[in-house]
């Protein structure tokens, strides 16, 4: 076992299930602790009230997940009508309450969320982390200066009543990243003439995770440290949906460098189960080599028998060669650097939960 106050090199992704009345820091805080990582952050902010997928990044996953994290997010969402707060969720003070009819509100629930489907302008709430003037408004809002931020467009793919309760309404939302659910909740009490506030959320996707994929806290400290290392997402998998670039011993070497290397030819996919873009020794293109790809594109570099980073691939002037100019490097070593997700199935947590 680890002596206490020494941390390791932990790399990879942990979706985490936080629980209601968790900050998101402090949820990482705890999973890094488990962990015993040295560097933890985490994507995408839920407010304590809220609970649900979070994702936890360690060490040189903090380089590689942003993209995979970027994509739309799902929430189940409890709206409660007929009263006003003053951070648009349950937590706030209540500025104004009235009767909701409900004997009308059935009748008229859709086409008020018909109207905040698609791309909407959105003004996000007066407590919020958005800056003004390099403060969060939330600050500007305690300090009894409360700013209204300018409306942004947010695209809603899904927002759809899965029941009522009184003058409690379950939603399902997809959204694009930058929704604020709160603003969502006010918005529809709004055109429903009631007012309404946010009164639970939990985040059920970001991009291409799930969380049903996702492990709480309980059952991460119950569980065996082998267990919990299973549970990462290794870098490799979290480069997997990128384009591939091989690079031979030379190559890597000084790519790990930071230098710019020039390759034959490279293909340009966007799955590991697409054909590898290789550098051939001799300069002829690699096996699956598809020259005319697009420029810039950042593409996982493989080497040394790992992933050596991320890399803009751009065509060479003059000639069907690329250059692979490094973006991101990963210097992990083989200490705890893989998931095991990626190799097998993970060893079962205590009472097969999550």
């Amino acid at each position: 076992m680890k002596r206490p106050g020494i941390s390791l090199k932990v790399h990879g992704l942990l979706l985490l299930d936080k629980p209601v009345g968790l900050s998101s820091n402090a949820a990482m805080q705890q999973a890094r602790r488990l962990f015993q990582a040295d560097k933890a952050g985490h994507g995408g902010t839920l407010d304590p009230l809220a609970s649900g997928l979070l994702p936890v990044l360690f060490g040189e996953a903090c380089k590689l997940a942003a993209s995979s994290l970027e994509g739309d997010k799902g929430y189940e969402a409890l709206v409660r009508l007929g009263v006003v707060t003053s951070t648009d969720d349950a937590e706030g003070e209540v500025l104004a309450s009235q009767a909701v009819d409900l004997d009308q509100l059935d009748s008229r629930i859709e086409a008020a969320l018909a109207g905040l489907r698609g791309t909407i302008d959105q003004v996000p709430p007066v407590y919020s982390a958005l800056k003004v003037g390099g403060k969060p408004l939330y600050r500007h809002a305690r300090s009894g200066t409360p700013i209204v931020p300018q409306a942004r467009p947010v695209v809603i793919h899904r927002l759809d009543l899965a029941g009522r309760d009184g003058v409690d309404l379950r939603l399902v939302v997809r959204c694009s990243k930058g929704t604020y659910i709160r603003s969502l909740a006010r918005d529809l009490g709004a055109a429903l003439g009631c007012g309404a506030h946010l009164a639970g959320l939990r985040r059920t996707r970001v991009g291409r995770f799930d969380v049903g994929e996702a492990h709480t806290l309980d059952v991460l400290a119950a569980a065996t440290p082998e267990a919990r290392t299973a549970a990462l997402i290794g870098l490799e998998q979290l480069a997997a949906e990128r384009t591939r670039v091989d690079l031979d011993h030379d190559q890597g070497a000084r790519f790990l460098q930071g230098q710019t290397v020039r390759i034959a030819a490279a293909a340009v996919v966007s799955a590991a189960s697409a054909p590898v873009a290789t550098a051939a020794p001799d300069g002829g293109a690699g096996a699956g080599a598809q020259p005319g790809a697009a420029n810039d594109e950042r593409v996982a570099v493989h080497g040394h028998g790992r992933l050596l980073g991320l890399a803009s691939l751009r065509q060479a002037e003059g000639a069907g060669d690329w250059l692979v100019a490094p973006a991101r490097v990963i210097h992990a070593g083989t200490e705890r650097s893989v998931g095991a997700r990626e190799l097998a199935q993970p060893p079962p947590m205590p009472g097969g939960a999550r």
